[in-house]
C-alpha cells in the first residue's frame, strides 16, 4: 500500500526518506533515520523493528545490504516486507518479499533505493528512481521531485492518503541539539503529497537561513511597503517601525530569518504582503 525513496547527498551528508500509502500516517512506520548512520524505509506489512534495528547494524558498520540481508534472515515473515536502505557511505539495496502485493518491486542505485507494492505498475518505482537521478537541488528536493513523479506514473493502485518526508544530518534540528533537519507529515488528506509541498515550503520559510542576496536595507520603497503591511496587520501602533518588525517577527515565529536593525529579508516582507 506504499511507495517510498530513501536518499543520501554525499555532499551534504543528509539521509532522508520521502513515502506515501493509502494508509492513515504513513510517517509514524515508514521512515526511520539517523544522522551518519543510514537510513531505512519498511512497508509493505510493515516490520517497523526494521527501522532501528537497521540503524544499529549500520551503526556497528554493516552496509545496506549487509543490513538488509540479517533483518531478512531473522524475519519468518519476510515474504510479506519490503524495504529500501542506504548507509552513510551511499550504499543502497532494496527488499520485496514474494507475497507482497503486486504490482511490487523496487530499484537501487547510487546514493538510492526506490520501492513500492500495490501500485498500478512498475512505472511508479522507476519514475521515482530517474527523477531522484536527475533532478538538482537540495536531498529533501530530490526526494520530494521523486515522490511526486512517483504518483504520477501511478502510484499505489489504491489511492492515496497520507505521505511524509524525513531527512537527517548532524546537529541538523532546531537549535542544533539533534540531527532531525526536516520531519513533516500529511497524515489524512486527499492528495497528500502536493500537501506535503505545501508544508515543505513552509518549513523552508520558518526555517531555512537567509540568503545574502535577499537581504533589504529598510529604507526607501522598502520602508514604505513595511510600514503600509504593519499597519495593515495592527502591528504598528507608536510609529517605532523596528519595534514593530521585531514584534511581528517573534508573533509569526521568524526567528531564524530575524536580521540586524535596519534589515529584513525579503522573504519576510513577501509572506507579510500576502497575509490576509
Amino acid at each position: 500500500m506504499t511507495f517510498s525513496i530513501v536518499g543520501f547527498d554525499p555532499k551534504t551528508k543528509e539521509l532522508g526518506i520521502a513515502t506515501q500509502s493509502k494508509f492513515l500516517g504513513v510517517g509514524a512506520v515508514v521512515p526511520w533515520a539517523v544522522a551518519g548512520v543510514g537510513a531505512v524505509a519498511t512497508q509493505s506489512y510493515a516490520n517497523t523493528s526494521y527501522g532501528p534495528n537497521g540503524l544499529d547494524l549500520m551503526a556497528s558498520g554493516k552496509s545496506a545490504q549487509e543490513t538488509l540481508d540479517i533483518l531478512t534472515s531473522n524475519d519468518d515473515q519476510k515474504e510479506f516486507r519490503q524495504a529500501g536502505i542506504v548507509d552513510a557511505n551511499g550504499n543502497s539495496a532494496t527488499f520485496t518479499g514474494e507475497k507482497c502485493y503486486d504490482w511490487a518491486g523496487g530499484i537501487a542505485g547510487e546514493n538510492f533505493a526506490a520501492q513500492g507494492n500495490i501500485l498500478v505498475s512498475e512505472e511508479t518505482v522507476q519514475a521515482m528512481a530517474s527523477t531522484f537521478q536527475e533532478t538538482e537541488g537540495s536531498l529533501a528536493e530530490r526526494l520530494l521531485a521523486a515522490l511526486d513523479a512517483g504518483q504520477a506514473a501511478g502510484g499505489d493502485s489504491r489511492g492515496m492518503q497520507s505521505a511524509a518526508l524525513l531527512v537527517v544530518k548532524e546537529k541538523g534540528g532546531y537549535g542544533g541539539y539533534n540531527d532531525r533537519f526536516i520531519d513533516l507529515r500529511v497524515d489524512d488528506h486527499p492528495d497528500p503529497i502536493k500537501d506535503l509541498l505545501r508544508i515543505y515550503q513552509l518549513q523552508q520559510l520558518y526555517f531555512a537561513p537567509t540568503k545574502e542576496e535577499n537581504i533589504l536595507e529598510i529604507t526607501g520603497e522598502v520602508q514604505n511597503e513595511l510600514t503600509t503591511h504593519l499597519k495593515r496587520l495592527g502591528y504598528l501602533i507608536d510609529d517605532n517601525l523596528f519595534k514593530a518588525l521585531t514584534t511581528y517577527i517573534h508573533t509569526e515565529n521568524f526567528e531564524a530569518r530575524e536580521q540586524a536593525e535596519g534589515k529584513i529579508d525579503r522573504d519576510i516582507l513577501e509572506y507579510m504582503k500576502n497575509q490576509a
